[in-house]
């Protein structure tokens, strides 16, 4: 009976001291932390290893070749369809201003032989036979309107330039993302060490392809 009463105490004494000794040690949660991160960072390996990797041109270098030589940019996107598009643009705008611009020699033609009179030297060419006839006042408010539309059309052909060149920069940055319809979510809780070492969840979300 001795021995049982003795054996009883000894436990009683090395499981109270166990006790009060891990109350005095922190908890240390970073093996189990490791132990997770190990395993996002292998299964991140796996993803990169069986999917594909596409490699895409640099916007910047997109950018500059689209500045050189306007369409460049669409073609290094795989865009070629776009080239077409951005030259009938130049063209469209290259015909109009054209356009405007024999007008606007016309009227200024004939504004200024009808002033000149008889001293006229035929300084900006004949007057035209669809001008003759018309006061002065209408040729100069024509010839003012065509200059006008005329020098707005450089501008527009600066920006039908400008907008080829932001249109191949753009998708170059966008073209890598995947917005397929075959992509799925996959959302992930391990543990973690917050403030303090006291320990904690961490949520992380990824988009795969299923």
């Amino acid at each position: 009976m001795k021995w049982i009463n003795l054996f009883l105490l000894i436990s009683l004494t090395v499981f109270t001291n166990a006790k009060g000794q891990s109350n005095f040690l922190p908890d240390d949660f970073s093996l189990l932390e490791n132990r997770y991160n190990q395993s996002l960072v292998t299964s991140s390996t796996d993803t990169l290893q069986n999917g594909d990797r596409t490699e895409y041109p640099s916007p910047k270098s997109v950018m500059f070749k689209s500045m050189i030589i306007p369409g460049w940019g669409q073609i290094e996107n795989g865009q070629i369809w776009k080239v077409p598009i951005v030259y009938g643009l130049f063209a469209g705008v290259g015909i109009y201003t054209n356009y405007l611009h024999q007008n606007y020699k016309d009227y200024r033609a004939a504004f200024y032989n009808l002033n000149q009179g008889e001293d006229n030297d035929f300084r900006f060419g004949p007057t035209p036979e669809r001008l003759e006839g018309i006061n002065a006042n209408q040729l100069q408010s024509n010839r003012n309107s065509f200059r006008n539309q005329r020098d707005f059309m450089f501008v527009v052909f600066g920006l039908a330039y400008g907008l080829n060149v932001l249109d191949a920069y753009v998708f170059a940055h966008m073209r890598s993302f995947d917005v397929s319809d075959d992509l799925s979510a996959r959302t992930m809780i391990e543990p973690t060490l917050l403030a303090e070492g006291s320990p904690g969840l961490k949520i992380s979300l990824s988009l795969t392809k299923k």
